[in-house]
């Protein structure tokens, strides 16, 4: 058996030889660490792994044993599994066969069921025969007796309905009608058989004799001309309009009709148009007459009519249509005589009188005729059923408020020019003019009264009014009378600036005209805002098919002009106002300066003059924050660059004459941080968008002066030394840096080949031109050189 076990292990390692896919099955289903189930099993490693030294041979026995014992162990399961299955599929043949004969029996069973159920069934249904036979004849019987029942119950009534209308029984006929009319619907299938048919027909004759009957009883009762029947309403025309209410609604509404047309015509020969009470001036005798009629039908007829026919309304509306269209014809025809006032007059009473309607009626009938809808007045049903007839002749009140507009506008005019400009007010912030607040108090109560009138083309009309002389106001009012600007020429000394500090002014306006520039400004920020709800409140007041044409962005722009003017207008001043302290800075003699001691005259100047405006700037733009802060910005904006121009125009300078104006540049630098609150008691910060204009264009400053101070010698380091500083590649300001040092031509060309060699290399894809620019240092960098500037400031203080 031993002997044979090598040859039995050499077919099996043959025969073994699965699949990668089977042997990563095997792998997941029965995962194992042993060397031995590993598909790349290699003898001589594992052999190598059992005995890695010569001395771990020694125990080779006992390795060997162990390898047996479990080959045994293996064989022994093998043996096992194999005796396993010896019988499993004798066993499973066996199974399946009984399996199938279950299968026979429940199909016999399942089908023995089936034969019952279809026998139950069929029993079933000639059990239920004859009860179904029973239960049809129960119910055509039922049907036979009703329709016989109806049948007589409408015979008799239409033999009754005919006798009663020739009697006039109104009251009885009322009700009979009604239900026969019902009964009569049930025999719509049998109208094939000719008796049926014959009692369909004498229903509709008998109908239609009540329709003219009653017709002829209401025109008899209330014929169109003439007197009426003196003995008013009676209880036969009251039982006859109940008639009527089950008639054909043709019946209903020709009665109505000639009622009302019989209880107006009083109002058409009162009112008619050659009559002096037909004009406007007397417009309320027309709806004082129908007060006095609707009062006299309730009296009289009230109880005549049904409640649900709303006769006293339908009176009421169609007196309102006949008065449109009287009123529409009489306006056309003296269209000349019509005047403001009396316009106004008629519409304010009619707008009253349909207020008055909408109290008294809910407007049930307004479905029946044309009125004219006003989606705006959502509470007034009745609004625009009279006063739709003012609308054509509202161009009147438009040219009237056009007029009345124009007046007003050369009012405020006349008025600036008497009183002149206002008076400063440094406590209380700018006073926007009073003339402002006049003119929208006036503009809102012409949207009141417009939209009133109507909420059409007129609203559109009044609109462009607005939008006219919203622009008149801006340039008449405001741009008008921003003082005009005076520019002064000719330099100044230092002993001209020693003087100005002692007192004397150089040409720039005085203290009522920046209040004035101020005041005009603030106006301009209200009228800008309520431009704004103006267009607003427009929007909400017209139709809304008309929304899309109320625009009154342009004039908010022409608003938004003025201001943009007036902050330029004080910065120019101020700017101006420093014009010649940075000339006379740019005349010094920096080469000649001995010694760094205070700041310079010059400064003092231009400090003096921020001193001067600033406040009474911040204070009079109180209310309007956002303005001072725009004009903050821009002043820096403009002074800066200037003062970098006039500092490249001081040359030579000495190494002294750049320390002193080092120590002016601080000095101005810390000035215009302060800027904002200079001068108040209450110390604010400064805005970060001012903020950081000012220390990034004075910092450039303070860099070209120690670019400036800084030795060129070696040119090398001089040349990298510019442009770590100032971050600047233009040759010009190179250049510009050179004049300020006092090289000779022969230097400075020496140095500007350099600069040029020196230069990094543009971006790929970037034209080469001739300035380039650096990337901006980083605020990291910038704090730092601010710190060494300070320090190097107090070390020479």
């Amino acid at each position: 058996m031993e002997e044979d076990e090598p040859e039995l292990a050499a077919e099996l390692e043959t025969a073994l030889e699965l699949g990668p896919a089977v042997q990563a099955a095997i792998e997941q289903v029965f995962p194992s660490q042993d060397p031995l189930d590993r598909a790349d099993f290699n003898a001589v490693e594992y052999i190598n792994t059992l005995f890695p030294t010569e001395q771990s041979l020694a125990n080779i026995d006992e390795v060997v044993n162990k390898i047996r014992l479990k080959i045994r162990r293996l064989d022994d399961n093998i043996r096992t599994v194999v005796r396993g299955q010896t019988n499993v599929g004798q066993d499973g043949r066996q199974a399946l066969e009984e399996a199938q004969k279950a299968i026979q029996q429940l199909f016999g069973k399942i089908k023995d069921i089936k034969d019952k159920a279809e026998k139950s069934e069929q029993m079933v249904k000639e059990i239920t025969r004859d009860i179904k036979q029973l239960d049809h004849a129960k119910r055509h019987l039922t049907t036979s007796i009703t329709t016989l029942n109806h049948l007589h119950m409408l015979a008799g009534g239409v033999d009754s309905l005919e006798a009663m209308t020739r009697r006039r029984q109104y009251g009885e006929v009322a009700n009979l009608l009604q239900g026969v009319v019902n009964v009569l619907e049930h025999f719509n299938k049998y109208m094939g058989i000719p008796q049926i048919r014959q009692l369909s027909e004498r229903v509709k004759a008998a109908q239609n004799e009540l329709g003219q009957q009653i017709l002829a009883d209401f025109e008899e009762a209330f014929p169109s001309q003439g007197t009426k029947r003196p003995g008013g309403p009676s209880n036969v025309l009251r039982d006859a309009c109940l008639v009527a209410n089950v008639l054909d609604p043709r019946i209903k509404q020709e009665i109505i009709k000639k009622f009302i047309k019989q209880h107006l015509s009083e109002y058409l020969v009162l009112f008619q148009e050659n009559q002096d009470v037909a004009w406007l001036d007397k417009i309320d005798r027309r709806y004082a007459w129908i007060k006095r009629q609707l009062v006299d039908y309730e009296e009289k007829y009230g109880r005549m009519f049904p409640q649900e026919w709303c006769m006293t309304e339908r009176i009421a509306v169609e007196f309102c249509h006949v008065t449109r269209t009287e009123l529409a014809k009489i306006m056309r025809t003296r269209a000349k005589e019509i005047e403001v006032k009396l316009l106004l007059f008629a519409i304010q009473r009619t707008t009253n009188f349909e207020g008055l309607l909408a109290k008294r009626f809910s407007g049930c009938t307004l479905a029946d005729g044309t009125v004219p809808k006003k989606p705006k007045v959502p509470d007034n049903p009745f609004h625009g059923i009279v006063s739709k007839c003012f609308e054509p002749h509202l161009y009147v009140y438009i040219e009237s408020q056009d007029k009345n507009l124009g007046e007003l506008i050369d009012r405020f005019v006349a008025d600036f020019k008497a009183q002149g400009p206002p008076k400063p007010n440094v406590d209380e912030g700018g006073a926007v003019l009073p003339s402002c607040a006049d003119l929208f108090v006036y503009y809102k109560k012409c949207m009141v009264q417009c939209s009133q009138l109507s909420t059409g083309e007129p609203m559109i009309a009044l609109t462009t009014i607005f939008q006219k002389y919203l622009r008149e106001y801006a340039w008449k009012i405001l741009s008008g009378n921003l003082p005009k600007t005076t520019s002064s020429s000719g330099g100044l000394t230092i002993t001209s600036l020693l003087k100005e500090k002692e007192g004397s002014e150089v040409a720039k306006f005085t203290l009522e005209e920046l209040c004035l520039i101020c005041s005009i400004l603030s106006t301009a920020e209200y009228c800008l805002a309520t431009t704004q709800q103006l267009e607003e409140k427009l929007k909400e007041k017209v139709d809304a098919s008309l929304m899309e044409r109320i625009n009154l962005t342009g004039e908010m722009d022409t608003f938004s002009i003025v201001i943009s003017n007036s902050i330029q207008l004080l910065v120019q001043d101020l700017d101006a106002a420093c014009d010649p302290a940075l000339t006379a800075m740019s005349k010094m003699q920096w080469q000649n300066v001995e010694h760094v001691g205070d700041q310079s005259p010059y400064v003092t100047s231009v400090i003096l003059h921020i001193k001067q405006n600033v406040p009474i700037i911040r204070d009079n733009l109180a209310s309007t924050r956002k303005y001072f802060t725009q004009f903050c910005i821009k002043f820096a904006n403009s002074f800066i660059p200037k003062f970098i121009n006039h500092l490249f125009k001081c040359k030579p300078i000495s190494m002294v004459g750049a320390e002193q104006l080092l120590l002016d540049t601080h000095s101005l630098k810390m000035v215009l941080l302060d800027l904002p609150s200079i001068g108040s008691q209450v110390v604010r910060k400064a805005p970060a968008s001012y903020t950081k204009i000012v220390v990034k264009g004075m910092t450039r400053a303070e860099m070209i002066l120690k670019v400036v101070m800084a030795p060129h010698e070696p040119p090398v380091v001089f040349v990298d030394n510019y442009i770590k500083l100032l971050a600047d590649c233009s040759t010009d300001t190179f250049q510009k840096i050179l004049d300020m040092k006092g090289l000779k031509r022969s230097e400075q060309s020496s140095m500007l080949d350099l600069f040029r060699q020196r230069l990094p290399a543009p971006p790929s894809g970037v034209e080469s031109a001739g300035s380039l620019s650096l990337s901006a240092p980083t605020p990291e960098q910038e704090s730092s050189r601010i710190r060494k500037l300070e320090k190097l400031i107090k070390k020479r203080l």
